[in-house]
């Protein structure tokens, strides 16, 4: 899969995503990187630490929080798209669920959209993401977190997002899935769904991990959001151990290196 300037591999390696909101409340970086150069910074940093592809978002998706309007969020993302695109040779994704922000994030460099709502949310976002050629993320998410069987009600939500995809245009090799960690579930939803990894597999589609840092983690271990590190490269490990394509992560030097020894012991005896 081509990605800006970089092919991935679907298959056989797990890529790190780096987290860059540029958000005034995210739940565990809100308002550090809201100015131009805090987040250019951030973002070499991660380069330097080894990540594989920027995710940038400018509005919190915290449980409980406050959608901002279109404009306000294009205002936020577009100018550091524009620069990183310019000073980095990094794929951008853009972390949005608005058709009108990805059209004009797309404008501006990105290089891939991440819906956490799966194209469920904004009914124009297929037909954007369609007409631009570009790869996108699907996340599964529900504004009401009951469920009857929890991964077979997952599976059949993202294989509709995938469905509204197709009818778009977008092509498969060009869907990501993401089932959603944290999104519209519980403390016991999330540990499900994590060990159950490799059902998702079944859909077809290259998988990402999102689980840096979440609540799953914090009350797993009930640890504050500054000291969740180790749990989560935990569930980086889980995802090299069941085939992700990408894990999308905070701290990037710990979970590159979590994703390079994990996939040297799973190697060590193929060749």
């Amino acid at each position: 899969m081509r990605i800006g300037q970089r092919d991935f591999r679907p298959k056989g390696h797990t890529y790190v995503m780096g987290i860059l909101n540029v958000t005034p409340d995210s739940f565990s970086d809100g308002g550090k990187y809201t100015e131009l150069d805090q987040a250019l910074y951030h973002v070499e940093q991660m380069i330097t630490d080894g990540m594989d592809i920027v995710d940038v978002g400018g509005e919190s998706t915290r449980p409980g929080y406050t959608i901002v309007s279109e404009q306000e969020e294009i205002e936020r993302v577009v100018p550091v798209i524009e620069a990183i695109k310019s000073r980095f040779n990094v794929p951008i994704s853009l972390d949005t669920y608005k058709s009108e922000v990805a059209k004009a994030g797309i404008a501006a460099g990105a290089d891939m959209i991440n819906d956490i709502w799966g194209l469920k949310y904004d009914e124009k976002m297929a037909q954007v993401i369609a007409e631009s050629g570009l790869p996108c993320c699907l996340g599964h998410n529900r504004k009401d977190a009951r469920y009857t069987n929890l991964i077979e009600e997952i599976l059949w939500d993202l294989e509709s997002s995938q469905e509204i995809a197709r009818n778009a245009g977008i092509a498969y090799d060009r869907i990501i899935l993401d089932p959603g960690i944290g999104y519209g579930k519980s403390y016991e939803n999330n540990l499900e769904i994590i060990d159950h990894l490799q059902n998702f597999h079944s859909l077809g589609s290259p998988l990402l991990l999102g689980a840096s840092r979440k609540s799953v983690i914090g009350m797993g271990l009930d640890l504050p959001v500054t000291e969740r590190v180790e749990g989560t490269i935990v569930t980086t490990v889980y995802g090299v151990q069941h085939g992700v394509m990408f894990v999308r992560v905070h701290d990037i030097k710990e979970n590159v290196r979590a994703v390079k020894m994990t996939e040297a012991i799973r190697d060590a005896y193929k060749n």
